[in-house]
């Protein structure tokens, strides 16, 4: 029994994104700047991890299209990681390997869109209480769903509970 091949589709942002950090790659490469190469690599690979997870039909997102969220959220998962090591090398009086951790970080959060403002997050939190209703249990997921990767989740739950509340 042969299973054909799954092709997941990329969302128009998601692609654009990945295009712009795949260039930047070849870039790094004919430059020869390591920092650029090793995280963008290292970005690379998780974003691929993330396209493979969606062809195993035992994943809730199976055949789903990876949408720029995603490949965001793979950006912040990546930066969260170089922080934390950053720490662990920190506590461990490693302080050069920690300047490098940061340094890959820093390099990363080029390629998260600017976060939104309190204004802007309001006016979101107030379309979605008008259709939703003033129940926090409705309007925060709703609002962190389309929130995410564009907007800082406290500042999203801070606007929501002054809303609803």
């Amino acid at each position: 029994m042969s299973e054909g091949r799954v092709v997941v589709p990329i969302e128009t942002a998601a692609a654009a994104l990945r295009q712009r950090f795949e260039a930047d790659y070849k870039e790094a490469l004919r430059s020869g700047d390591r920092l650029a190469v090793s995280t963008l690599r290292l970005l690379r690979a998780a974003v691929q991890d993330l396209l493979v997870a969606r062809t195993d039909q035992k994943r809730k997102d199976f055949g789903q299209p990876l949408a720029e969220a995603d490949v965001i959220g793979a950006i912040e998962k990546q930066i969260k990681q170089r922080e934390e090591a950053a720490e662990a090398f920190d506590k461990g009086g490693r302080a050069e390997s920690a300047a490098a951790e940061r340094a890959e970080a820093d390099f990363l959060r080029r390629y998260l869109p600017e976060k939104m403002g309190r204004a802007e997050i309001e006016a979101v939190v107030g379309r979605l209480v008008a259709e939703l209703g003033r129940d926090f249990r409705k309007v925060m997921p709703a609002a962190a769903r389309e929130l995410k990767g564009k907007a800082d989740g406290r500042l999203v739950q801070d606007v929501v509970r002054e809303a609803t509340g």
